[in-house]
């Protein structure tokens, strides 16, 4: 007859014990790891009807020749990792009709002989924490019997034995904390120029563009070089013909273009801009239109008028003047329906959009956003192919809105209060939206495509957020934050595995 053995954790068996079958039913909370150390030739175990809801590691040390456990009909909700480490003979495991909703990673390593494996009666959520069993069912010689998930929504009900590795999406992103600038600053620009990634940040009340580049050994962004100037607001870079010029936009003063003289390796200051047409810059945007390069000027005073410019081969001379006396705070370049357009944001009207017209090679007042009064400024994105924008308030509600055709419909609303930007910016698939605010935490919102629209993604704490802008280097994502009353910050984006 087999022998079968009550066993107590508590009562030593004897070494010389032949033992090789044993029935455990008792009820105790967990199994005790090294029980087993005298009992070596044990082939079949059975743990049944008991009411523990732990697996210990090492639960089982000792038994190199178990092949048949059966752990069934209990309360078991965890096991540890190592749970079942050393039983490289076990050919049929059953876990069935306990408490459990996942299991750890490799819990079946270096069980090589495993033929069976019994799942069925407990409510397995098939999430990403779940998904190194099915590359395992996929590689390895045992079989599963039919079982299902029992969430999330989306395999809920679907057998765990018909999903793939791919239907499990488990790669998120999150922008870390990585370098903080002891400086000021109103916005920032990233930009390429020769092989080089460059930055630059406009510090108004010091009074320069601070310009900084990529340390390859100590992996910081680092001084470049800098231009003086007084109450700066925009530094805007431009390469046209591979030579590098830096718009300086400056409430005081006049704003000036400057060229990067490489042999001499400064920056030379060589146009002023119309003081007359340019009396309080607040925004310039770089753009091309049938490979002639133009930049334009928001003018946010109520004698100045927003100004298009248009590089001639020698300098940059005043092209088209939009419109006088709106206080313009903002001015967005994009292609709608593959047609070169302006928005202009202003304290005093509702955005207008603005086409270019190839005939007369100017823009014309194309139509306005309806119902949007008080907008700050005005950033674009597309995903899947349409075109989406980002609408800033201050006071209100800042918005998403959706191209159709023939207008912008609204798509989304975002509480606001002390916000100066609404950014997109978009990282490989992942496209997000940051909204800044000077009373709260700045919000991260990413795209969700199921939904169409933007569900919140993380928090950053930055002071008074002015504008973000990405840069890459060395296959590394960086966001850059200015911060108009404390420091500049920097993130970097960082991809995270949710199976492992």
């Amino acid at each position: 007859m087999p022998c079968v053995r009550m066993f107590d954790p508590c009562l030593t068996l004897s070494p010389q014990t032949s033992c090789h079958y044993l029935l455990l039913s008792l009820d105790f909370m967990k199994s005790p790891g090294g029980s087993f150390v005298h009992t070596p030739a044990l082939q079949l175990l059975l743990f049944t009807a008991n009411s523990f809801d732990l697996i210990d590691e090492d639960a089982f040390l000792g038994l190199p020749h178990l092949e048949y456990l059966f752990i069934e009909n209990n309360k078991i909700a965890s096991i540890s990792p190592f749970a079942f480490r050393g039983l490289k003979a076990l050919i049929h495991l059953s876990l069935a009709y306990n408490n459990l909703e996942t299991l750890p990673k490799d819990v079946f390593k270096g069980m090589d002989a495993l033929t069976k494996v019994d799942l069925r009666g407990n409510n397995l959520i098939c999430d990403c924490k779940l998904k190194w069993l099915v590359e395992w069912m996929h590689h390895t010689n045992a079989t599963l019997d039919e079982i299902y998930c029992s969430g999330p929504p989306i395999h809920q009900g679907k057998k765990i034995n018909d999903l793939l590795p791919h239907s499990f999406d488990c790669i998120t992103a999150e922008f870390a904390s990585y370098q903080s600038l002891k400086f000021e600053s109103i916005s920032v620009e990233a930009f390429t120029f020769g092989k080089d990634q460059y930055v630059v940040f406009p510090q108004p009340f010091a009074g320069t563009c601070s310009f900084l580049e990529w340390d390859h050994v100590e992996m910081t962004f680092r001084t470049y070089d800098t231009i003086e100037s007084t109450s700066t607001v925009v530094c805007k870079p431009m390469v046209i013909n591979n030579h590098l010029f830096i718009i300086v936009a400056q409430l005081f003063g006049g704003s000036h273009i400057y060229k990067r003289d490489t042999s001499a390796n400064k920056f030379i200051k060589i146009q002023d801009i119309d003081i007359l047409k340019i009396r309080k810059p607040n925004d310039v945007e770089t753009f091309v239109i049938d490979g002639e390069s133009f930049f334009v000027i928001a003018d946010s005073s109520k004698a100045g008028s927003t100004t298009v410019y248009k590089w001639n081969g020698n300098g940059f001379y005043s092209h088209q003047s939009l419109h006088p006396w709106y206080r313009d705070t903002d001015v967005e370049y994009l292609e709608i329906s593959n047609k070169p357009h302006l928005i202009l944001s202003s304290s005093s009207q509702r955005p207008v959009v603005y086409q270019w017209n190839r005939n007369q090679k100017q823009f014309d007042r194309r139509t306005d956003i309806p119902d949007m009064e008080d907008v700050f400024s005005v950033k674009h994105f597309r995903v899947q192919g349409e075109l989406f924008i980002c609408l800033t308030r201050f006071i209100g509600d800042s918005k998403v809105m959706r191209w159709d055709g023939a207008l912008f419909k609204e798509v989304q609303t975002f509480p606001s209060r002390g916000s100066m930007v609404f950014q997109p910016v978009s990282v490989g698939k992942w496209q997000y939206a940051i909204l800044g605010s000077d009373y709260s935490l700045t919000q991260v919102y990413l795209w969700d495509t199921k939904r169409g629209q933007l569900v919140p993604s993380q928090e950053l704490n930055i002071q008074a957020p002015r504008a973000f802008s990405l840069v890459s280097i060395d296959g590394r994502v960086f966001l850059l934050a200015s911060s108009f009353k404390g420091k500049t910050q920097i993130y970097e984006h960082l991809m995270i595995d949710l199976s492992n």
